[in-house]
């Protein structure tokens, strides 16, 4: 933040660049696979799940649970990169500062 600002226009311009930074990681998406590749999922920077796709080949009637099971891996992991780069992004908006409130999982 600039120097000279007082406290109020310190926390609107932090405020204005997080608004900023949620609406680029909307826009971002990470992908991830179980499988082999068989399930991949897109989920986007605010943790929403984009796309689900699923190879035939791993569609079985006789074992549902499998496929429930790399749908699951594959969703849980594509979160657990957005979380991670929204941490990233948020870091580099903090300037290295300790905010509390900050590193809550599900922010955005």
């Amino acid at each position: 933040m600039p120097k000279g600002m007082n406290p109020m226009q310190q926390v609107k311009a932090l405020q204005d660049k997080m608004a900023r930074m949620q609406e680029e990681l909307a826009a971002r998406t990470v992908e991830s696979s179980a499988g082999g590749g068989m399930v991949t999922a897109v989920v986007n920077g605010r943790q929403e799940l984009v796309s689900i796709k699923i190879e035939r080949q791993v569609v079985d009637p006789e074992d549902v649970e499998m496929l429930q099971d790399l749908v699951v891996a594959a969703v849980n992991d594509g979160l657990r990169k957005a979380q991670e780069m929204a941490g990233q992004e948020m870091a580099k908006l903090a300037g290295g500062l300790k905010i509390p409130g900050l590193n809550v999982p599900g922010l955005f």
